[in-house]
């Protein structure tokens, strides 16, 4: 079974089993329910919500918090003796995808 959902603005797709990297959650929650179902599909039957399907919730666990890979910002102005440098971290929370119900 395949099902869309979103969370804070962004929509993302998975199955049963799959491990994806969202925005960050704040807290210690181990497990997550999120209700903003937009579709389910499980073979030729196909859910659409107008704009969420009532009842249909993916439940995940978090594997683990991390931040993604560094990012350089780097500005330059060539006649004005402007170089500036910085750095940026994403952080990011890793679930794992246990369960998806109608």
């Amino acid at each position: 079974m395949r099902a869309i959902f979103e969370d804070r603005g962004k929509q993302y797709t998975v199955q049963e089993g799959d491990v994806i990297a969202i925005d960050l959650v704040e807290g210690d929650d181990k497990s997550i329910e999120f209700d903003k179902v937009l579709l389910l599909s499980e073979k030729d039957d196909v859910k659409i919500g107008t704009p969420y399907l009532a009842g249909a919730k993916v439940k995940v666990s978090v594997v683990k918090d991390t931040r993604d890979d560094k990012v350089l910002v780097f500005k330059f102005k060539n006649t004005r003796n402007y170089i500036r440098t910085k750095g940026h971290k994403q952080p990011y929370t890793m679930i794992k995808v246990e369960s998806i119900t109608a």
